[in-house]
């Protein structure tokens, strides 16, 4: 999958885990787009380094969406605790 790949892979994780985590972000839809694009190469990186699951080259790959979603939610957590109250 190339860079663009990604990059849409991203935008639709960075959806998904505002789905999952409902509330207020501090940067609003682009700081949650951009949560979710960097979510997806975070997510695609920690799978190949430590759990030994590289990401496959194919867009529908069940694992490669749990990797980018998952890191978005690593981050888009990490993006509420650094930056603002989600809540409020």
């Amino acid at each position: 999958m190339g860079i663009i790949g990604w990059i849409i892979l991203g935008l639709f994780a960075g959806a998904i885990a505002k789905i999952l985590l409902p509330g207020r972000d501090p940067g609003g839809l682009i700081g949650t787009t951009v949560t979710g694009v960097a979510g997806a190469f975070v997510g695609g990186w920690l799978s190949a380094r430590f759990l030994d699951r590289p990401v496959e080259s194919h867009f529908f790959d069940l694992y490669t969406w749990g990797a980018a979603v998952g890191g978005s939610l690593v981050l888009l957590i990490g993006y509420r605790l650094l930056f603002g109250n989600s809540r409020n």
